[in-house]
């Protein structure tokens, strides 16, 4: 009897459902027909529109038998879905396409002299990064060390004490503005900056610096300010009713709880002008020689590095081709390092919830 019940039971909890092997087995099939009608339209293998026909298949296809078998409300639900996952992988599509041709061009350089050799006397094969890669983390490094204490005072003060006054309207206003200025513009002011300051015609890795901070700052202050708004104001109210003074609850109580989106925005701000090439051809110049001294002289950066290797080759112009694509490489590495990095530290003192 136990049994009959337990069967009946089973029975009307999986009626109406499609089978768990219908959705692989739509998508093998749509996956083969796919390229089959491809072929037949364009003559020759072509993946791109292979993976179009493919997916149109496959929608109409779990669209159709979800109508029949579970009814329209679950076959709108699963045609939402499938809309869903086939336009995250159609972003991913030119984010795998760029990862793997950089890989594809740039492994061949990728090794020890690249990054232990510079480009001092070397006119054709060989020669490196490594000052370039110095002149990165140094102007940038340099560049978040200005924005970040900058960006995330302006940001405690619009979310804890502007309170719509006039003054954090006018701030709000011209963060705004700085937010779509162009990179060339934020190097020609540092560039003219630093002309008026030391003379015409002065580059050095902290101008370039100061240029990247023109736009790493309104990144920091916006991300900032969103975050530290989405803090309860209830621990805020429950830190005054103990008589913590208000500058003491923004550090102990606003800024612990938002630590970890801060320190997203962060690594997000320098991603952001990490791979600027304008503002640092301006105003940090390039260089052929390491350069350790961020205040004097021209300082090369990958960006810039990349730049000149691919648009001023010499006579070989395969092997600038080579530097050009692991420089890239070598920048997108750095770039997916800042962002663990940045990770690890939010999840390490990002507030504990659990008991």
């Amino acid at each position: 009897m136990t049994s009959i019940t337990h069967r009946l039971g089973t029975e009307t909890l999986t009626a109406g459902r499609l089978p768990k092997a219908t959705v692989p087995v739509a998508a093998v099939a749509s996956i083969a027909l796919g390229y089959a009608l491809a072929v037949l339209a364009s003559g020759q293998s072509n993946i791109g529109l292979a993976t179009l026909f493919a997916f149109l298949l496959f929608v109409v296809t779990i669209e159709i038998a979800t109508r029949v078998v579970e009814g329209s409300r679950q076959a709108a639900d699963r045609r939402a879905s499938n809309l869903i996952a086939g336009a995250f992988l159609l972003a991913l599509v030119p984010l795998g396409s760029l990862v793997w041709v950089t890989l594809g061009n740039g492994l061949s350089r990728f090794d020890l002299a690249f990054f232990s050799n510079s480009m001092r006397n070397v006119v054709g094969e060989g020669g490196g990064a490594i000052h370039a890669v110095y002149g990165t983390l140094y102007v940038t490094g340099m560049a978040t060390v200005i924005s970040v204490p900058i960006g995330l005072l302006t940001a405690i003060y619009l979310a804890e004490y502007g309170a719509r006054n006039r003054l954090s309207k006018s701030i709000t206003f011209f963060v705004d503005v700085m937010t779509g200025v162009p990179s060339i513009v934020a190097g020609l002011f540092a560039y003219a900056l630093f002309g008026l300051l030391f003379g015409p015609g002065a580059r050095s890795g902290f101008a370039g610096s100061v240029a990247l901070s023109v736009l790493m700052i309104p990144v920091v202050v916006r991300s900032c300010e969103e975050l530290l708004k989405l803090v309860p104001n209830e621990l805020r109210e429950a830190a005054y009713a103990l008589g913590v003074p208000k500058w003491l609850t923004i550090v102990r109580v606003v800024i612990p709880t938002a630590i970890s989106g801060i320190i997203s925005g962060i690594i997000l701000a320098i991603a952001r002008v990490i791979g600027e090439t304008a503002p640092l051809l301006i105003a940090a110049g390039f260089t052929a020689s390491l350069n350790n001294n961020i205040f004097a002289n021209p300082m090369m950066t990958l960006p810039v590095f990349v730049y000149d290797s691919y648009a001023h080759p010499g006579t070989d112009v395969q092997a600038y081709l080579d530097r050009a694509w692991a420089g890239a490489l070598t920048l997108i590495l750095i770039v997916m390092i800042l962002n663990l990095v940045g990770r690890l530290i939010a999840r390490r003192f990002a507030p504990k919830t659990g008991r």
